[in-house]
């Protein structure tokens, strides 16, 4: 079996370092500060695509997204967290599955998040927003994990908290889960996948239950 996750709202918490970022990079260029409900609604998509969607004129802002890595490089390991059974999840998972993450962050930065966690070891693939020209809900991130591990007679999956993960899994023709730990609600999650429990170690536990 092959498990892919996702990271913000399935293994990990960095809101407070997402949002505290947005709003440094908007102090900085001198930009009106956006609702943090707003900017938590967007959470999952790329961040060129936030900023849009925050209503950033598109030829400022790849200077801003610049402004925001930044800000986020410092503060992320200090204002992440796992979830709450992220850790256990991720140690059941490997014991019965290779697995992965397919995440629309930085790889390099969700890389270091992972190591200072002490999880990364039990992954052996990580595609982020720079390894892919078209990020979920594109099904190019989980082609490109797939590429790289042995997926022959294996039933793969992908964890996701967010329509994008699920409309990934679709688009890539593997099984999903949605999971309620992070930023869509239940009746979204819904619309995209039959199978959605609670957090990452529930997900991990009805997958090992599929393998007995």
């Amino acid at each position: 079996m092959i498990i892919l996750f996702d990271l913000d709202g399935t293994l990990i918490d960095s809101t407070e370092a997402i949002l505290e970022s947005f709003h440094h990079s908007f102090d900085f260029h001198k930009l009106s500060r956006k609702d943090d409900e707003e900017i938590k609604a967007l959470i999952g998509y790329p961040l060129d695509i936030m900023y849009e969607n925050l209503g950033v004129e598109k030829g400022v802002i790849s200077e801003i997204i610049t402004t925001y890595k930044e800000q986020y490089r410092d503060i992320s390991t200090q204002k992440t967290e796992l979830l709450k059974n992220a850790k256990e999840a991720v140690e059941l998972a490997k014991e019965f599955a290779t697995l992965g993450i397919v995440t629309t962050k930085t790889g390099h930065y969700s890389k270091v998040l992972m190591e200072h966690f002490n999880i990364m070891h039990h992954f052996d693939v990580l595609i982020g927003r720079e390894d892919v020209q078209n990020p979920k809900p594109h099904a190019e991130p989980i082609m490109k994990a797939l590429e790289k591990l042995d997926t022959k007679n294996k039933e793969i999956w992908m964890i996701g908290d967010t329509k994008l993960d699920l409309i990934a899994a679709q688009a890539a023709n593997v099984n999903s889960i949605g999971v309620l730990s992070g930023y869509d609600k239940i009746e979204t999650l819904k619309m995209f996948t039959n199978v959605i429990l609670n957090d990452a170690l529930e997900a991990a536990i009805y997958l090992q239950s599929r393998k007995k």
